[in-house]
């Protein structure tokens, strides 16, 4: 059995509101094992025999016809996700900044986002890694910034989704 994490793209954001009892019901009735959630943002762990498009595919189908929302799923094996988070090039906690990972699924968006790299005067800090960009902003300007204004936008709905790096670190310990 093979161990993942899951994270949905835009879980009790914009109209999406899902209790993660429910998700993790859901998933469980799809033929997923030891399946938890974590936090309300989304966050899944779960034990599957399947590989990780399988585990993607099936957990978006589920999620799709139970909740009638169009679902995206990105999935890693967690000791992937340990390697991204080892990986984090900035300060880890910086006072007044938010340090994120955005998971980029699509090599080609992940190409157009690595361009926003160290963008002068923003204070933001963006680096490309593998399959990720790490990112740093400023606390009040996460919306307002290069790369949060580029996030919303519909290209990237369905290859990216963001945690932050604490997020991350709560996924690893469950």
């Amino acid at each position: 059995m093979a161990r993942y994490a899951l994270f949905l793209r835009g879980v009790n954001v914009g109209g999406v509101n899902l209790k993660m009892a429910a998700v993790a019901q859901v998933l469980a009735g799809a033929g997923l094992t030891n399946v938890k959630t974590i936090l309300a943002s989304g966050n899944v762990l779960l034990e599957s025999r399947s590989g990780i498009a399988s585990v993607e595919e099936k957990t978006e189908r589920a999620l799709r016809a139970e909740f009638g929302y169009d679902a995206w799923v990105l999935a890693y094996d967690v000791d992937e996700i340990a390697k991204i988070s080892g990986a984090h090039p900035f300060d880890r906690e910086v006072e007044g900044h938010h340090s994120y990972v955005t998971f980029v699924s699509d090599p080609d968006v992940l190409h157009e986002l690595a361009e926003f790299a160290e963008q002068p005067g923003t204070g933001e800090r963006v680096e490309a890694g593998k399959g990720v960009i790490y990112w740093q902003v400023p606390r009040a300007s996460t919306l307002d910034s290069t790369i949060g204004k580029t996030m919303g936008k519909k290209r990237y709905k369905s290859a990216t989704t963001t945690r932050n790096l604490r997020t991350i670190e709560k996924v690893l310990r469950s």
